[in-house]
């Protein structure tokens, strides 16, 4: 690797693992070379593949390749800092040489060459080729290339950098750190240029729901009350939303009364007019739709500050309009909440300039809580983002006022969607394009800061009001217990969480979203600069889980987004439930004529697998084992079912294919092929596959619901797949669902919720309906 100093030890005075790396390499370990105490340029070098270009010695046994000098990178401005360290450090490393020498052992033993020779993973490695770091002489005509010798973390200096990078590379998270003095709050104040009229913001109105729910103090009786669980229920009904279930834990806070007496919430003054183009993003017409009367009740509920969940949100129509309503509803709060401060800001900087010598001093008001984001938002996929972050600028954009939005163009590149992303002629039903329109990538966070009228895009999330994210774009950040790099203090002072698309979530990793919900409104582990004299005393008090309201929006009713609204809010106001009764139910939808077979079995719990595992291949599989009944599909909602039922077929050396969100397009097109043909007698379906895919599957002749579908239009759906394989009489075809009286509100949506009620409390443990013709049950 070049000569030598004159000044190195001799051969003889070499240590037993310097030996061993002479011999085998041919050189000694760029460890151990005397730098030159001048700084050197550090580049980036790869190999020559020609021995005329290397400077490896000619008994030297590793081929290397043509060097090729990169453009100056990142890695050679830390190494250029980590070479002036080298010089300080080289005294100190004489005497921790023996310690040095048994950590290169190891690293040798391992097969690892520290510092100028190492691998990255699968990403990196196509980038780096495995680089080869050196150090090149000046250009002033130095001769003799020498390496630099690295001090001992340099490796993990390295490392953590190119971590850094591909983090980067990958994420491409960009945290915006030019606006940070325009956007504190701290040093703005109201009244300044720009800012609006102090007169209305200099203290919340009374009458305010938001003051006075922020402002109510609670006793450590009201706390122990509300973790009791011991709560009031009231039932009541609105012309829109239905059927709602008021609980309140506290008497005195009272329930939500009936629609005209309950009023809508007073917004900023910024806001006022927004109200009329709430809906403005949403048509593509010159002329934006009227505030629908359903956003209008939304409106009023979410104003009461009562936990909110409305399961009814479907992509198609109403969840664009319940959108927009939790936006005007969420930048109402914001907006309040910094014009509160601004203005306190103010009163603060008068009384200091005024103050006397003599003059008592008076309390700071207390307006903040432990951390400044106040409201978090979660959505399934960048678009859902893209959206929401569209709708508060429009909001906030009235009477032709063009709204400051730094970063803009950034962020519509990283979350609006690519064209060529999109695959043409895609023949998918409706509700499939309204979920998976715009981008769809799902680890994703963003910080929003909200001054005056001016939107801050990527603000550091300690300097935000709104965090928009992806469970999973959370989880990264959150970490687990035992790692060192996490942090979850951001989220101590949230105020509003707002879960939209909760069904979407079900189909992804329904765990990220426990794990998020279970770091909501933690005590932080620092102070992150916050002025204590202005924290409020129910943050101070570890109370802000009874402060903070909870929108949860969802198409579906689901036993696990109940859990998330029983189990992990606790709203000191209460919280509010659509409970609206299915009709009429999905089944209805299916076309063929088809008889459905509903069995039902006993089981202890809603998470009891083991119970519905033993029913199946005890009583149903049984029945499909005979080579008359080929082309069979079973339909499993769960992919731990699907696994499971997997290994028994594979146990049992059955003849099987199957079809998961983890099938290659290669194995879909196989397997779909061998069940056409049939050439295998059953086919497993995962949901999550029909879900992403809504594929087609053809030759279907019977059906088995090893679980009753989480969204009710997939029953008919697959149901209505047996007419598009054209294999076998349209008399033999069969169709068996497997039920538990924990499955109520899945059944109550495909069969209709009297049927349903029939089915549950019935002496009878199996139900027919046949479609296509006039329904019979029985």
């Amino acid at each position: 690797m070049g000569k030598r100093r004159h000044n190195k030890q001799p051969f003889t005075q070499l240590s037993k693992k310097q030996k061993k790396h002479l011999k085998e390499f041919g050189e000694e370990h760029p460890f151990h070379d005397v730098v030159h105490e001048r700084p050197e340029r550090t580049e980036i070098l790869e190999l020559a593949a020609s021995p005329e270009h290397s400077d490896a010695e000619p008994g030297d046994p590793e081929e290397v390749e043509d060097e090729e000098p990169e453009q100056k990178t990142a890695y050679q401005k830390l190494l250029s800092t980590l070479s002036q360290a080298v010089s300080k450090d080289q005294s100190e490393e004489s005497t921790d040489e023996e310690e040095e020498e048994e950590e290169e052992e190891e690293l040798v033993d391992e097969g690892k060459f520290p510092i100028h020779l190492f691998s990255l993973g699968t990403g990196k490695a196509n980038m780096l080729n495995n680089v080869l770091l050196l150090t090149a002489g000046d250009s002033d005509g130095v001769e003799d290339e020498e390496e630099e010798e690295e001090p001992e973390d340099a490796g993990e200096a390295l490392t953590q950098a190119v971590g850094e990078e591909e983090k980067e590379a990958g994420d491409e998270e960009f945290i915006d750190e030019q606006h940070e003095s325009q956007f504190c709050l701290e040093t703005s104040f109201m009244g300044e240029a720009g800012q609006e009229d102090p007169e209305h913001t200099d203290e919340p109105d009374n009458k305010d729901m938001f003051s006075q729910h922020l402002d109510s103090e609670l006793s450590e009786e009201d706390v122990q009350k509300i973790t009791s669980g011991s709560k009031t229920k009231t039932p009541i009904t609105w012309p829109k939303v239905g059927a709602l279930l008021c609980t309140s834990p506290l008497e005195r806070f009272g329930t939500v009364g009936s629609q005209k007496d309950t009023n809508l919430p007073v917004f900023h003054k910024l806001l006022e007019a927004s109200l009329k183009n709430i809906n403005q993003t949403l048509s593509t017409k010159a002329q934006a739709e009227e505030v629908s009367p359903l956003q209008l009740e939304m409106l009023a509920l979410m104003g009461t500050y009562k936990d909110v969940y409305y399961p009814e949100a479907c992509p198609l129509k109403r969840g664009p309009q319940v959108r927009s309503a939790y936006c005007l509803h969420v930048l109402n709060h914001v907006l309040k909440a910094n014009s509160w401060v601004l203005a306190h800001n103010a009163q603060l900087r008068e009384r200091k300039s005024q103050a006397e010598a003599d003059t008592e001093p008076q309390d700071e008001p207390r307006d903040q809580g432990l951390t400044r984001p106040k409201v978090l938002i979660l959505v399934p996929f960048r678009g859902g983002a893209l959206h929401i972050v569209q709708r508060l600028i429009s909001l906030l954009e009235t009477k032709g006022k063009k709204v400051g939005v730094s970063n803009k163009k950034r962020f519509k590149d990283e979350f609006g969607e690519n064209p060529d992303d999109k695959p043409p002629n895609l023949q998918r039903p409706e509700d499939y394009h309204a979920i998976f329109s715009g981008n769809v990538d799902d680890h994703f966070r963003i910080g929003v800061s909200i001054i005056r009228s001016s939107i801050r895009l990527y603000s550091p999330f300690y300097s935000s009001d709104i965090i928009i994210a992806s469970p999973l774009g959370l989880r990264t950040v959150l970490g687990a217990d035992g790692e060192k790099k996490r942090d979850f203090d951001f989220l101590s002072s949230i105020e509003m969480l707002v879960v939209d698309q909760t069904d979407v979530f079900l189909m992804q990793n329904w765990e990220h979203v426990l794990h998020v919900m279970k770091h909501m409104n933690l005590q932080p582990l620092d102070s992150h600069g916050v002025d204590f004299s202005r924290v409020r005393m129910w943050n101070l008090n570890n109370w802000a889980k009874h402060y903070r309201q909870t929108l949860l929006f969802s198409s579906i009713q689901d036993p696990q987004i109940n859990n998330i609204f029983t189990k992990h809010c606790a709203n000191y106001r209460g919280q509010i439930s659509t409970k609206n009764i299915p009709k009429t139910g999905s089944i209805c939808q299916v076309l063929v004529q088809l008889p459905h077979v509903f069995q039902m079995f006993s089981s202890d719990s809603f998470m009891d697998h083991d119970a519905r595992f033993q029913f199946f291949i005890d009583k149903v599989l049984p029945q499909y084992r005979d080579s008359v009944m080929s082309h069979t599909l079973i339909y499993i909602p769960s992919y731990f079912d699907y696994i499971r039922l997997r290994n028994h077929m594979k146990k049992e050396d059955m003849n099987f294919a199957s079809l998961c969100e983890y099938s290659s397009k290669s194995e879909v097109s196989r397997n779909r092929h061998f069940f056409l043909k049939g050439d295998k007698q059953f086919l497993l379906f995962t949901e999550r596959f029909h879900f992403y895919k809504r594929y087609t599957v053809k030759g279907i002749q019977n059906l088995i619901f090893y679980g009753l579908p989480s969204y009710p239009h997939f029953y008919s759906e697959v149901c209505n797949m047996l007419a598009a394989g054209g294999q076998g009489e349209e008399a033999s075809w069969t169709c068996t669902a497997l039920y538990s009286r924990y499955d109520a509100h899945k059944l109550a949506a495909i069969t209709g919720a009297q049927r349903a009620g029939q089915m549950l409390h019935s002496n009878k443990t199996v139900h027919l309906f046949i479609t296509g013709g006039e329904d019979k049950d029985s």
